[in-house]
């Protein structure tokens, strides 16, 4: 059974869409994007993720074509005509045909969906590796498709035996390629950082948690060294919540997932998806 997308201003089947080959997206990478998750055929937190989405393509001069309401409607006929309980819609704005190759024209919406495993209902135990690199990508409060830096970084990554990448830059902690970094110190402070990084909407779902709950949480500037005083770590993303962190480098983290504060806090965020 084919999977329908949304391209050239139509819901077509997948394998009929298609980019020009002289489209800004083909010619420079030039485009933006948004991810969201779908549990149960909802579209989980779409007002956040459009907010941040037009946000990206008018720092990045792009007009969307479409409205908001538009681009919902869109969403919720995929969901009803591709038959997946749980997803991933991924929504990109092309920079559009270019014959020069350089000058925006005519952005035009992609809007793509894919099966996702359903998430689990507790915090995962098996913590990840990261490797630091010093790295500050560019206008990092937008979602570009610029991902490459961390493609070229994946053989040096796998060299260093790690599974993800923690940006910093001089030593500040920014945040790793597809997600958000936080930290808990001794004092059992959550610790995130307020600059050159993208905001996530499951970090901003944890703030709001976080206050709700009196959870104490500091967004400021964090410093590489900092991490080997820390309790624990995880890092975010929509599509699996929280995913805990037991090496960073050198610096190895035990903590007590059943007592940890990620574990509370995954669980407030399951709570807030119903």
């Amino acid at each position: 059974m084919s999977v329908f997308c949304y391209s050239n201003n139509q819901i077509q089947a997948i394998e009929s869409a298609g980019v020009p080959v002289t489209d800004l997206l083909v010619q420079r990478g030039y485009g933006i994007f948004d991810f969201l998750r779908v549990a149960k055929e909802k579209p989980l937190f779409i007002d956040a993720h459009l907010d941040r989405f037009f946000n990206s393509a008018e720092i990045m001069r792009l007009n969307i074509p479409q409205t908001r309401e538009d681009i919902k409607n869109i969403v919720a006929e995929l969901i009803e005509k591709n038959k997946m309980p749980y997803s991933g819609i991924r929504m990109i704005i092309a920079g559009g045909d270019a014959p020069d190759g350089y000058t925006i024209e005519h952005p035009h919406l992609i809007i793509i969906q894919a099966s996702l495993a359903e998430p689990t209902l507790k915090l995962p135990t098996t913590g990840i590796k990261l490797a630091t690199y010093n790295y500050q990508r560019q206008i990092p409060e937008v979602k570009t498709t610029d991902y490459l830096m961390a493609v070229w970084l994946q053989p040096w990554m796998k060299q260093q035996g790690a599974d993800d990448i923690l940006y910093h830059h001089n030593g500040i902690i920014s945040e790793c390629p597809r997600s958000n970094f936080f930290l808990v110190t001794k004092e059992n402070v959550l610790v995130t950082a307020n600059s050159n990084m993208l905001n996530g909407i499951t970090r901003k779902n944890i703030i709001t948690v976080c206050k709700a709950n009196n959870i104490q949480l500091e967004i400021r500037d964090l410093d590489l060294s900092e991490i080997k005083e820390a309790k624990e770590a995880f890092i975010t993303s929509s599509t699996k919540r929280i995913i805990p962190v037991h090496q960073i480098d050198d610096v190895i983290l035990k903590p007590n997932y059943a007592e940890s504060l990620a574990s509370n806090i995954y669980d407030l965020l399951v709570a807030l998806e119903n």
